[in-house]
């Protein structure tokens, strides 16, 4: 059965890895097909601790091939924060915008070239016969002064590609996708997959 699942709800995710996958002719699920399984405390301290907690429950749970991701954004300034709590950076219960402006205020008097931070990535994909890869991928921005681009999610509209000059939520999804961390992440994955994909089958 060649159908994976995607532990996340978030659409910006399922799109990027789902092109990714496209060529191992693997269908895409999504947390959103399996209501039972609720929230998943992410009780780790590293995003390699989180992936794979994600990834070991939704496997356990449907029986399918999970595939996991932990990511946040690293700011130099900010000591690394927020790191793990990056999708809740400004609250439990606050959104995107919420934390860009938190991440904004926070920075406010910060001069550009200490602006410096990454995203990173570490993902985690586990069979339910106990097979585990994961890999890890850093994307190197700057954070900005405002908003720009409609693309991409998250902190994307407020952060800088600073070989590109432009912010990241400005850029061709496909585009993005070579850059990024996640993509990083995934293609790493991807390259240990064929292994894993034979063993995760017995």
């Amino acid at each position: 059965m060649n159908t994976i699942v995607l532990a996340t709800n978030n659409k910006g995710k399922i799109k990027e890895l789902s092109v990714m996958l496209e060529p191992f002719g693997v269908t895409v699920k999504s947390l959103s097909e399996f209501p039972e399984i609720g929230d998943i405390p992410e009780t780790g301290d590293t995003f390699l601790e989180n992936a794979f907690i994600k990834a070991r429950t939704v496997a356990e749970i449907t029986g399918l091939v999970t595939v996991a991701d932990d990511s946040g954004i690293e700011v130099e300034a900010l000591n690394g924060r927020p790191g793990i709590y990056s999708a809740r950076y400004a609250g439990e219960q606050c959104d995107d915008h919420a934390n860009n402006e938190k991440m904004l205020e926070e920075m406010k008097d910060v001069p550009d070239h200490k602006r410096t931070g990454r995203y990173r990535c570490v993902m985690a994909a586990v069979a339910p016969n106990g097979q585990e890869i994961s890999a890890d991928g850093a994307y190197e921005i700057v954070i900005g002064h405002g908003y720009k681009g409609d693309d991409g999610f998250g902190y994307d509209v407020i952060v800088i590609d600073p070989e590109l000059g432009c912010h990241v939520a400005e850029l061709d999804p496909e585009v993005k996708n070579k850059r990024s961390h996640r993509g990083k992440a995934m293609k790493k994955v991807l390259e240990l997959w064929p292994e894993f994909w034979k063993k995760a089958q017995k």
